[in-house]
C-alpha cells in the first residue's frame, strides 16, 4: 500500500523530485490510457472486414461501449478516491483497463467484442478525476495548469502509439496480437504506481466540519454557472475530437487509398507534434495568464475552438497529402489547447477534498457526450449519406459534425465573464 506523505496544501511544497517522479507515472498510466482507449480507431478496419460490421456499429463500439460505465463509474470511484486514497484507485483502474483490453483480442462477435470494451471503460473510470486531484494535492497554483498539461500530454502520445503501433501490430501479426500485446504491456506500470507513488495526507477542508454528500457536492458545482459553461464546451469539442479521431483512419482509407501500415504513421505523427504542441501552449498559456485573470483560462480554447473547424474543413477537402497532413497538425493543435487551462479552472471551483469528484463530474457530461455521441454520429451519418454520396459520405459526415466547434467556443466564451465569480478562494488553493 502506498505510504501517506505529511501535506497539507497548499501550504507545504512538494520537493521538485517527488514532483517529478510522481508526475512522470501519472504520465506513463494516461499515455496507456489513451493508448487503450483509442487503438480501436486504427483496428476498426481489419475488425469490420473481419467480423462484418457497419460504421454505425463500429461507432457504437467506440462510443457508448467504452463511454457508458466509463463516464457513470467515474463519480463513485473519484469520491472514494477522494475518502480513501486516489493512489490506490489509479493503480487498480491502469490494471483493469489493461487487461480487458489484451481481452478484447479474444472477442468472435459485435457482443462479445463490445462487452470487452465496457471492461476497458470500467478499468478507465478509476483513472482520470483522481489523477487530476492528485497532480492538484502535489502542485501549487502557480505550477498547476502546466503541471495537468504535460499530464495531458498522455492524451497525443498514446493515442500515437496506438496508431502506429497498432496499425504495425495489425499488419505484421493481426488485430487480435494488437490488443492482447498492447493491453498485456500496461499491467507493469500498475505496480510501479502502487509502489513509488506515495498517497497524500489530506485534512478535511478548512472551511466545514463534514465533508459533503456526493448530492451536495454535485449541488454546489451546479449552482456555479462556470461548472455548466466549461463541461459543456469541453463536450461539444470533445464531440468532435473522438468523432474525427475514431473515423480518420477509415477516411484515410476509402478516400485517400493508404495502406494500414502508412495510415497509423501519418496520423500518429499528426496526434503526436499537433498534441504536444497544443496541449502544452495552452497549459503555458493558461499559467501566464489565468494565475491574476481566471477568466483567461477559458478564453484561450474559446479562441482556439474558433480556428479549429474551419482548419479541419480544408484539411479534408485538400487533393493533397502534404497539405492535409500539415493543416490537420495546426488543427489538432488548436482542438486540445482547452486541457490544461479547462481542468485546472474545473480544480478550482471546489476545495481541495473535493477536487476528485467536480472533475470526476465534469468529465461525466464531457464523456457521455463526447464520447458517447461524437464517434456514433460521424458513423451514423456516413452510413446515412453513404447511398446518395458513396465514398465520399465520411468526409461530408466529418464536415456537419465540426460545426460543434462552434458550440464549445461560445460555451468558453460564456464561461469567461463568470469563472471570477466562481473561484474557490481558501488562502492559494
Amino acid at each position: 500500500m502506498p505510504t501517506p506523505v505529511p501535506m497539507n496544501p497548499p501550504q507545504t511544497e512538494t520537493p521538485g523530485g517527488l514532483q517529478a517522479r510522481i508526475l512522470a507515472l501519472l504520465l506513463l498510466a494516461y499515455i496507456f490510457n489513451f493508448l487503450d482507449r483509442q487503438i480501436l480507431a486504427i483496428l476498426a478496419i481489419p475488425i469490420s472486414a473481419e467480423l462484418g460490421l457497419s460504421k454505425t456499429q463500429m461507432g457504437l463500439m467506440g462510443g457508448i461501449a467504452f463511454a457508458s460505465l466509463y463516464s457513470t463509474l467515474a463519480i463513485p470511484f473519484a469520491r472514494y478516491a477522494d475518502r480513501n486514497g486516489r493512489v490506490r484507485v489509479i493503480a487498480l483502474a491502469v490494471a483493469v483497463w489493461s487487461g480487458f483490453t489484451a481481452l478484447c483480442g479474444a472477442a468472435g462477435s459485435f457482443w462479445s467484442l463490445f462487452l470487452a470494451r465496457m471492461g476497458v471503460g470500467i478499468g478507465e473510470a478509476g483513472g482520470v478525476a483522481p489523477s487530476y486531484a492528485l497532480i492538484a494535492d502535489y502542485f501549487p497554483p502557480k505550477k498547476r495548469a502546466r503541471a495537468l498539461a504535460i499530464f495531458s500530454l498522455g492524451i497525443p502520445i498514446g493515442s500515437a502509439i496506438g496508431l502506429i503501433f497498432g496499425g504495425w501490430i495489425a499488419s505484421a501479426l493481426s488485430w487480435r496480437w494488437a490488443f492482447a500485446i498492447i493491453g498485456l504491456a500496461g499491467i507493469p506500470l500498475a505496480l510501479a504506481l502502487w509502489r513509488y507513488v506515495p498517497e497524500p495526507a489530506r485534512e478535511p477542508g478548512p472551511d466545514r466540519a463534514v465533508e459533503p454528500t456526493l448530492g451536495q457536492a454535485f449541488a454546489l458545482l451546479a449552482r456555479k454557472p462556470s461548472f455548466w459553461f466549461l463541461s459543456l464546451g469541453a463536450a461539444c469539442a470533445s464531440t468532435c475530437g473522438y468523432g474525427l479521431g475514431f473515423w480518420f483512419p477509415t477516411f484515410f482509407k476509402e478516400n485517400l487509398g493508404v495502406a494500414l501500415g502508412d495510415i497509423g504513421l501519418y496520423l500518429g505523427l499528426v496526434v503526436l507534434v499537433g498534441g504536444m504542441v497544443g496541449i502544452w501552449a495552452g497549459g503555458a498559456i493558461g499559467d501566464k495568464l489565468g494565475h491574476a485573470r481566471p477568466g483567461a483560462y477559458p478564453l484561450v480554447p474559446a479562441i482556439s475552438f474558433l480556428l479549429t473547424g474551419p482548419l479541419y474543413i480544408a484539411a479534408i477537402s485538400q487533393p493533397s497529402m502534404g497539405v492535409t497532413l500539415f493543416l490537420m497538425t495546426i488543427a489538432y493543435a488548436l482542438s486540445l489547447t482547452w486541457l490544461g487551462p479547462v481542468v485546472n479552472a474545473v480544480q478550482n471551483l471546489v476545495e481541495p477534498p473535493l477536487r476528485a469528484t467536480a472533475s470526476a463530474c465534469m468529465l461525466l457530461i464531457n464523456n457521455l457526450i463526447g464520447i458517447g455521441f461524437g464517434t456514433y454520429l460521424f458513423g451514423w451519418l456516413a452510413d446515412w449519406l453513404e447511398p446518395t454520396y458513396g465514398t465520399a459520405s465520411l468526409r461530408y459526415a466529418m464536415i456537419f459534425g465540426l460545426g460543434f466547434y462552434l458550440l464549445a467556443s461560445l460555451f468558453m466564451a460564456a464561461a469567461v465573464f463568470t469563472l471570477k465569480r466562481d473561484w474557490y478562494r481558501f488562502g492559494s488553493a
